[in-house]
């Protein structure tokens, strides 16, 4: 379907539903998009027959379900054979409405503003706003099936959902405080509240990137092209900063919002209104091109905008999240703080009160995918490197999860390319805002190499190694690739620090264009951090090194069948679940050897409990999330 059914009327009985705008915009879409399979059809034997349905469906109009449920009964003759065929189109249609339709149910809640008013009564108020109109068309259809006399026998309308695609609370958007440059911007309501329904999945046009979100020597933004009433907008804080996201509502990127409210938190109402975004993201512009696809910082103005344009080819998940990314991460360095690409998890270690041998009670995920590292002085005076992260939730290529793991997330997920073969995605929560919004002092820094094998007889973790060696590691980011980029499957990928979006150097070694500025404050920042880190780890504070999870060893194109097998591998299929469950062992291992150091160094033997924070940098597919999922199985931890 081309066009998306946005809800704003209030209904509370089926024939209020049957004369609302938002039924008869929706009997509108669906007859045009039967038409348009039936004119499919006009080439074969059968034109005729198609002709006369053609002519049928158009005469169907939303006044023809209001005589149903509204007329007297017992309906008879032509009267009720014309209501049955009637009734039997618009079930077709409820049908594609649950399966097949983008649904956007909006209120308008201005009152978030005043002094005083409860946000959680205007969630709990989205939320049953939702369920009362999925219990109305459930009902709906019900006494038009019955008054059609097609009620009879087994009732069917139990365990269906009609629950809305999105519910939202919105204000209007002049409330957000936004520079004069981008007033259309201002015509846009923005989303603060949202009731989403999960356990669903999309098909979008791509499945994979393809083209790099790199910074603009123009600002892609035209404001007087802007359309307001084509957007859906939702304010994200994306770590330390807030991101106002513009959202287009033509099919192929309207269904980015429910994965988008899946992955990141959304900003406090006062954080947009009582002062400017720090950078402002459009998806799906109709009026740009690839020339307008990156990023600009308009100094002027002290904002950063990032835009994607309406193209098939730019019509995938990952031109959401990355480009959102991509201005944290530039933030991150204009205000002096390290981006990392990578997997963040805080331990919480416990030592046995009997044999005071360490073991980790509980975890929980400062990143899935990427975060910061922020200089912060600690109450002696010394000085740490503090992890926080970005998103509450993962965007987690299911290829390389057990069905175990899967059916842990049913349920709770936003799912795209499902049908795909390769590189199907779904976003699941995993954390809260509290703690990705709460620094950790980092203990564990490690690269995650995806592809090197290690012998059964070695460890996985390697801290065995200076700092500058480990910075060798980080610098040249180097994994094979699971395809789901530009780069071949089963290559070995160069990417300097992960790629921490944006790039800042070549495969090469050489800098990205427009990026050599950014390039120079990434370089200061990372002198002073490695500074730091190195004080710390030659006073036993901090271990870092070399992580083999050995997830892509299997599939790298120079692993021989012989070091498979020497390396402990007798199915190549296998490695990529047998790899980071070895890694996973070793790094349980490594967590309590730091528990025991720190406690050293902290000079307090009698601590029964203490946090080991651990960051894993690397890329999609170097096996953070599966050596995250292999640990929980280990350690049995998962409540859920």
């Amino acid at each position: 379907m081309e066009q998306i059914l946005e809800i704003r009327d209030g209904c509370t009985t089926p024939a209020q539903l049957l004369k609302s705008k938002a039924f008869a915009q929706y009997l509108d879409i669906y007859k045009k998009q039967f038409i348009k399979e039936l004119k499919n059809r006009e080439n074969t034997d059968l034109k005729d027959d198609v002709l006369h349905k053609i002519d049928y469906i158009d005469g169907i109009e939303a006044n023809t379900y209001i005589s149903i449920i509204e007329g007297v009964t017992p309906f008879s003759g032509d009267e009720l054979k014309a209501h049955r065929d009637s009734v039997k189109f618009i079930d077709g249609a409820f049908h594609h409405y649950r399966t097949k339709s983008y649904t956007r149910l909006v209120r308008l809640h201005n009152e978030i503003l005043e002094e005083g008013t409860d946000a959680e009564m205007i969630k709990d108020n989205v939320t049953l706003k939702a369920d009362k109109l999925s219990e109305l068309i459930l009902e709906t259809r019900r006494i038009l099936l019955i008054r059609a006399g097609l009620g009879e026998g087994v009732r069917r309308t139990k365990g269906l959902d009609c629950h809305p695609n999105v519910s939202v609370g919105e204000i209007s958007g002049h409330f957000v405080s936004l520079p004069g440059e981008y007033s259309s911007l201002s015509q846009v309501p923005m989303t603060t509240t949202a009731d989403m329904r999960t356990g669903v999945y999309y098909e979008t046009h791509s499945n994979k990137r393809a083209f790099p979100f790199y910074a603009l020597e123009h600002n892609p933004f035209k404001n007087d092209k802007f359309k307001a009433e084509d957007y859906v907008a939702i304010p994200f804080e994306v770590g330390a900063w807030n991101i106002l996201c513009y959202i287009h509502k033509s099919r192929g990127c309207v269904e980015m919002e429910p994965g988008l409210l899946n992955l990141f938190p959304f900003s406090n109402v006062k954080n947009i209104t009582e002062k400017q975004p720090d950078g402002i993201f459009v998806f799906g512009c109709p009026d740009s091109d690839m020339k307008d696809l990156g990023y600009y910082h308009d100094k002027k103005n002290n904002i950063l905008v990032g835009l994607i344009p309406n193209i098939d080819e730019c019509k995938y998940f990952g031109y959401g999240k990355k480009p959102i990314l991509t201005l944290h991460n530039v933030l991150c360095i204009m205000n002096d703080q390290l981006p990392l690409h990578c997997g963040c998890t805080r331990y919480v270690v416990k030592f046995d009160e009997k044999t005071n041998e360490p073991y980790i009670f509980d975890s929980f995920v400062k990143a899935d995918d990427m975060g910061r590292a922020k200089l912060i002085q600690n109450d002696d005076k010394s000085t740490s490197p503090y992890f926080y992260g970005t998103e509450t939730g993962a965007f987690a290529c299911l290829d390389g999860f057990s069905e175990h793991a899967k059916m842990q997330m049913e349920g709770r997920e936003i799912g795209y390319n499902k049908n795909s073969g390769t590189n199907a995605r779904q976003i699941v929560p995993v954390t809260e805002y509290s703690e990705i919004s709460t620094g950790s002092e980092l203990d564990i820094m490690l690269y995650l190499n995806n592809y090197e094998l290690i012998h059964p007889t070695k460890s996985c973790m390697n801290t065995n190694m200076t700092v500058d060696e480990a910075l060798g590691h980080f610098r040249s980011g180097a994994r094979v690739a699971a395809g789901s980029t530009q780069t071949k499957r089963g290559d070995v990928e160069i990417s300097y620090w992960a790629n921490p979006f944006p790039l800042l150097k070549e495969n090469d070694g050489t800098l990205v264009p427009n990026h050599e500025s950014l390039y120079g404050q990434f370089e200061k920042i990372e002198e002073k951090f490695l500074a730091n880190i190195k004080e710390r780890v030659n006073k036993g504070k901090m271990k870092i090194g070399v992580a083999h999870s050995m997830l892509m060893a299997g599939t790298y194109l120079k692993s021989t069948d012989a070091q498979l097998k020497e390396c402990g591998f007798n199915d190549r299929a296998m490695v990529e679940h047998e790899g980071p469950e070895r890694a996973a062992h070793d790094m349980i291992e490594l967590i309590k050897k730091a528990a025991i150091d720190k406690r050293k160094a902290l000079g307090d033997e009698t601590l029964k409990q203490l946090d080991i924070t651990v960051a894993t940098i690397g890329d999609s597919r170097t096996g953070k999330s599966e050596m995250a999922e292999k640990m929980e199985g280990v350690l049995n931890m998962s409540l859920i």
